[in-house]
């Protein structure tokens, strides 16, 4: 009953430090957000500061998603040391509660948030990001944020006059809005007719309106316009689809994508190592628990704390800088999604493992 008591006790000690650090995050993120969304629009007229915070409230969630192992990490650290100061972890050690019944409540409530983590927050923080982005289009206009892409984005689309292959630099509104566009055009025998190039391509009802066009054909010379139209069969939710930036997909709709891009002969390296480190995210910061519990469970009295919190800190950022080189490396095809996704978790917590086992057991 006391063991069962004080794991309750330690359990929601974490979690009560993981949930105010991450709500101070939250509200960090926003004011700065806040105030430099208030710098951009500065000059519009006629810019309810309102309209302006309801930007940076639907875009905070994808800010702070990231930032989540970060949090479980601090709390953590934050409450084993808060105990520690107290002098409650040297109490319950004396009643022979062992470091691993001081993790266990934390590594559990750590799985929970993980859990909500991927299969909630993200589904959420995705939604109102795509909410966001398009509030500030309408702000901006088209100087709205792009999402850029080393390859390009490519469409392939099909009508009554032929084929047709376009490729953009970057685009916006899950790809309603193109930049730095080049289209092929092909007849139905697949045969090459042109070539167009524009600074801009938007997605209207069954055709794409372009902006400044240059048009080239092998036996007529270059044609400049200002505007035209090309015909087009496609959906906006079939061009989103296909243009989607995998951090834009909720969680639940990823397995799709990566369908939609196979079928299309399109790279879903990059919605794959998306979807295996949102279901690894659970183990992440199941991981930073145990990283963060190797650094703060020693004794002040014994001394050298600071030190193991610092290094116990640096440990967490070169994780999440393993997990952003794993994840470029899945994309490029030199490492298998699941592998890229599983190497932060994996490398965190048997470090953390390692050094609870040589500070307990000896």
């Amino acid at each position: 009953m006391i063991a069962g008591t004080l794991s309750r006790y330690f359990g929601l000690r974490f979690m009560g430090a993981v949930i105010a650090i991450f709500f101070g995050m939250i509200a960090l993120v926003a004011m700065i957000d806040f105030v430099e969304m208030l710098r951009r629009s500065a000059n519009i007229k006629d810019v309810s500061p309102l309209f302006v915070a309801k930007i940076t409230f639907y875009r905070v969630p994808y800010l702070t998603e990231r930032a989540m192992p970060f949090a479980v990490m601090a709390g953590a650290m934050y409450c084993y040391l808060n105990l520690s100061r107290r002098l409650e972890l040297v109490i319950a050690r004396s009643a022979g509660v062992s470091a691993w019944q001081f993790v266990a409540p934390a590594v559990l409530f750590a799985l929970v948030i993980g859990i909500a983590s991927t299969s909630l927050y993200n589904p959420l923080s995705a939604t109102l990001r795509e909410e966001s982005m398009r509030l500030e289009a309408e702000l901006f206009g088209r100087n709205v944020r792009m999402e850029n892409s080393d390859g390009g984005y490519w469409i392939r689309q099909k009508t009554d006059e032929g084929q047709g292959i376009i490729n953009a630099k970057s685009s916006s509104q899950r790809g309603a809005l193109l930049a730095a566009v080049t289209i092929f055009k092909f007849d139905q025998n697949d045969g090459f007719v042109e070539r167009i190039e524009a600074t801009n391509a938007t997605l209207k009802p069954g055709y794409w309106q372009i902006d400044d066009a240059r048009i080239y054909r092998s036996d007529a010379e270059t044609i400049e316009r200002p505007s035209l139209q090309l015909k087009t069969t496609l959906t906006a939710a079939q061009v989103g689809e296909s243009l989607a930036t995998p951090d834009s997909v909720p969680f639940w709709q990823l397995s799709d994508h990566i369908r939609i891009a196979e079928n299309a002969g399109l790279a879903a390296a990059g919605y794959r190592v998306q979807y295996y480190q949102l279901l690894a995210q659970p183990f992440y910061l199941v991981a930073m628990v145990i990283l963060a519990a190797s650094v703060s469970l020693r004794s002040l009295r014994f001394g050298g704390v600071q030190r193991m919190v610092l290094g116990g800190i640096v440990l967490s950022f070169l994780l999440y800088v393993i997990s952003k080189v794993s994840g470029d490396l899945s994309k490029a095809g030199v490492m298998p999604p699941i592998v890229a996704a599983s190497l932060a978790p994996l490398l965190g917590g048997l470090t953390g493992l390692i050094t609870l086992l040589y500070q307990e057991d000896g």
